[in-house]
């Protein structure tokens, strides 16, 4: 299974909210449509966060964890928004737009470091997510 790390606050958006969408500047490769990938939440923050989401304490209820895996989620697509009005409130503008799905927090997130685009974890560390998402699912 194949990794994309997303900076904070938005990582929590997706695994703890109501963030559906994920934006970017290149378009989803048509392959990955219809996959399920895992969210890593990168060390960085997006200070931009704090201005976007307008529920503070939401934001301060999620736990802000950095360098690991902390959900997995299904891609269903993506298309380009040149005013982000598509997707409020997540989507911003000139940016593709990728459509999250079935998206399911890890209990506890896998340690682990991130990288640029899609990346495949060690093994060791898609073990531990795997056994976490079969418990998940029963």
């Amino acid at each position: 299974m194949r990794a994309l790390t997303v900076r904070q606050p938005w990582a929590d958006a997706i695994t703890h909210g109501s963030k559906h969408v994920e934006n970017r500047t290149w378009e989803l490769p048509a392959k990955h449509v219809g996959t399920r990938i895992l969210i890593h939440a990168g060390q960085g923050y997006d200070p931009m966060g704090r201005f976007i989401i307008a529920d503070h304490d939401l934001v301060a209820s999620w736990p802000d964890t950095r360098g690991a895996i902390t959900a997995a989620a299904t891609l269903t697509g993506s298309h380009w928004s040149k005013d982000g009005t598509c997707c409020r409130p997540w989507g911003q503008e000139v940016a593709y737009h990728w459509q999250l799905a079935d998206v399911v927090a890890l209990p506890a997130p896998v340690p682990c470091k991130g990288r640029l685009g899609f990346w495949t974890p060690p093994a060791d560390v898609l073990a531990a997510v795997e056994q976490q998402l079969a418990e998940a699912t029963r």
